[in-house]
């Protein structure tokens, strides 16, 4: 296998994860280093230190490491002495990070063991965020914390804008702004970040990115599984909350903002957040007409039938959390004002994939008949990172008939290059102290003050979510949502 561009090795660093037993841990974080280290880029004498609960000594965690690799890590590579290696950077010390009480004194035993005093700590908080102001605090006033620390935290960062304000301030106090890296994996994709390429290393796109040349903008995350085992927390969340309010709304951040005057974290970051204040207000006044939602029922999903969301929760209770939502966003700023951005991720779809769709305007009819209908970038995040943009061409021979092809195309050589995982890079961002890729407390609260009255609106709406069977692309509502303006969901034009 050869992979992306090797990178440069970073400093000897302590791990700290808390939540070190959890889903994320296994399936995300662990893999994740493991391939930093194997490609070189992570010292051998590391630590990665693991905290949670269950009463387990260094070997018997160890041996749920070595299981997570083998299950989320390809097998080709896997490589036994690598893993082994790997594997001795691994500890775990049984505490409960929220509780003041417990083997304090043991975590910080090791992590003064064999370690030079600038030695970078990272706090990596893979718990529920309600806890993440007591674990702050602990690391903090335990002795934990030194100069060179930093804390990284988990989304979702609250579930409104006051709980939101409550997690930042309360890690706030014991961890000062430059030292918080709130994670959003999206930004860490490959294809996320090209978006910045695209733009502003092309002068042909960015001189027609704006209003003028632009008809609108879908942003997609398209899921085919239903809770997988996740009810208790999807229950309490919803679409809107899981996806919308981070992940998506820092897409439309990244295709919509002006161009920063640096690629410095603070200025592409000032940019994303004047993006997120230019966005309209939807509130119970314009909601009906601007955000459509759903939840599924029984269908059909890779050929096998499925049973509906309720069906799926624990108990089979009733609920009107929202599987599925799309909206119409407008920014309201010079560039965009008039352009609509199509937000829209849902579960149970009948494809996987997230995919950002900028449509440009049609033109006027011309030398070759009709008009032309307008060009449709396609950026795809995922699977198979792609960037496409179809141009008309003269067909080969006398007559001026018209081919369409591709100006771009996949991203990089497929089968030859490996993607690294979004998680890869930003962890290791963490060490170096590089927060550009993450998301700063103002443009988390922009976001959430954008997206609360949405809930608020839902909260005094008796209907609920519409339905829509397992296996479709959700209901109806959301067809209308673009039907009204005359447009269409990409997959509806290609039908």
């Amino acid at each position: 296998m050869n992979s992306s561009t090797p990178l440069e090795p970073v400093d000897s660093f302590d791990y700290v994860i808390f939540g070190a037993t959890g889903d994320l841990t296994m399936r995300k974080l662990l893999p994740a280093l493991y391939r930093r280290f194997a490609e070189g880029q992570v010292p051998a004498d590391s630590r990665i230190v693991g905290t949670a609960r269950s009463p387990l000594d260094d070997e018997s965690y160890r041996e749920r490491a070595r299981q997570a690799l083998h299950e989320h890590v390809r097998a080709d590579e896997l490589i036994d002495a690598t893993v082994n290696r790997f594997l001795r950077m691994v500890h775990y010390v049984s505490l409960n990070g929220a509780e003041s009480t417990g083997n304090w004194e043991g975590l910080k035993s090791l992590l003064e063991s064999n370690a030079a005093a600038d030695r970078v700590r990272v706090f990596y908080l893979a718990t529920a965020p309600d806890l993440y102001g007591d674990i702050a605090r602990n690391v903090a006033e335990k002795g934990l914390r030194t100069e060179s620390s930093r804390i990284v935290l988990e989304k979702p960062i609250g579930t409104d804008l006051e709980t939101a304000r409550k997690v930042n301030e309360g890690v706030g106090r014991y961890f000062p702004e430059g030292s918080i890296f709130r994670i959003d994996h999206y930004l860490g994709k490959e294809a996320v970040q090209n978006i910045i390429a695209l733009r502003f290393a092309n002068p042909m796109l960015e001189r027609m990115w704006d209003r003028d040349s632009i008809e609108y903008v879908q942003i997609t995350a398209a899921e085919t599984v239903g809770l997988e085992g996740r009810g208790g927390y999807y229950d309490g969340s919803g679409a809107l909350r899981d996806m919308i309010q981070n992940h998506l709304l820092q897409v439309l951040t990244v295709v919509a903002m002006e161009r920063p005057g640096s690629l410095d974290a603070d200025a592409l970051r000032d940019e994303k957040v004047r993006v997120l204040k230019s966005l309209k207000p939807l509130d119970r006044d314009n909601l009906r007409a601007n955000v459509a939602r759903g939840q599924y029922v029984q269908g059909t999903a890779g050929g096998k039938p499925v049973p509906a969301y309720r069906e799926e929760l624990p108990g089979e209770k009733p609920s009107n959390t929202e599987t599925f939502v799309a909206l119409k966003a407008e920014i309201d700023n010079a560039r965009w004002r008039g352009v609509p951005f199509y937000l829209r991720s849902g579960k149970r779809m009948p494809e996987k994939l997230t995919e950002v769709v900028v449509q440009f305007r049609a033109g006027e009819p011309g030398l070759f008949g009709e008009a032309r209908p307008g060009s449709r970038l396609v950026i795809r995040v995922q699977p198979n990172e792609s960037v496409t943009l179809p141009l008309f061409v003269k067909h080969p021979g006398n007559s001026f008939g018209l081919d369409e092809v591709d100006a771009l195309s996949r991203l990089g050589e497929p089968g030859r290059i490996r993607y690294r995982d979004s998680y890869e890079g930003l962890m290791l961002d963490a060490v170096k102290g590089s927060p550009a890729l993450f998301v700063r407390k103002d443009e988390t609260e922009a976001a959430w003050q954008w997206v609360t009255p949405i809930l608020e609106g839902w909260r005094e709406d008796e209907n609920g979510p519409d339905t829509y069977e397992a296996g479709t692309w959700g209901p109806d509502s959301a067809r209308e949502l673009l039907r009204q303006a005359g447009h269409q969901w990409v997959e509806d034009i290609a039908a």
